[in-house]
């Protein structure tokens, strides 16, 4: 009886962990458009919107691993990507990189430090996706404005052999003097490119 009351009172409160982080988001479609749905929501903590992607694209989950291990080819499809490179490798699965992102005059780019994590269940059930911003890692560069806070979440399941479905959460505030109004106006436009982009590699 004891072990099940341990058990039940875990269920409740992953149940209501589960519950509160929904609760923070009221995603609001922003973009619809080949296959790619793009979600944005207010958060309390953030002037900036979160943003949320949902699409079903051809591929397998070997195939979206070995597209983010290749770090230096980010620029092919995340949008506005000047360069990237792994920093430093803990496992075919983990790894530490740095990114640099275009901005247009007079903004400055934006650079990130992300530790990035890929977990796949043994049964393929799922894959699970975690990025997030380490901005101390290595010393700030000039002429750069360090992204001091993102945080990314995919969650990819396999509906068919040959599809994968994703849904992508990202956060971040991009740093600098950009105003949140002007960030959250071409906020859908990103993601939508970058993973109509990544759907095309994928297809190779």
């Amino acid at each position: 009886m004891k072990f099940i009351a341990v058990k039940i009172t875990c269920l409740v409160l992953c149940l209501g962990f589960v519950s509160s982080m929904a609760g923070q988001y009221n995603w609001q479609l922003s973009k619809s458009k080949d296959g790619i749905r793009v979600y944005q929501s207010a958060v309390k903590y953030s002037n900036y919107k979160s943003i949320k992607v949902e699409c079903t694209l051809e591929g397998d989950y070997d195939k979206l691993i070995a597209v983010l291990n290749n770090v230096s080819g980010q620029k092919e499809w995340v949008y506005n990507n000047k360069a990237s490179h792994i920093i430093k490798r803990v496992n075919p699965h983990e790894l530490y990189y740095y990114s640099e992102t275009s901005l247009p005059w007079p903004m400055s780019n934006r650079d990130a430090v992300v530790h990035l994590k890929m977990d796949k269940d043994s049964l393929n059930r799922f894959l699970n996706i975690t990025s997030v911003s380490v901005p101390d890692y290595i010393g700030e560069k000039n002429g750069k404005v360090r992204v001091t806070r993102s945080t990314v979440s995919w969650n990819v399941t396999m509906p068919t052999a040959k599809t994968i479905s994703i849904i992508y959460i990202f956060e971040a505030d991009p740093g600098g003097s950009i105003p949140a109004w002007v960030a959250n106006m071409f906020a859908d436009k990103g993601p939508h490119e970058s993973f109509k982009k990544l759907g095309e590699i994928l297809k190779k």
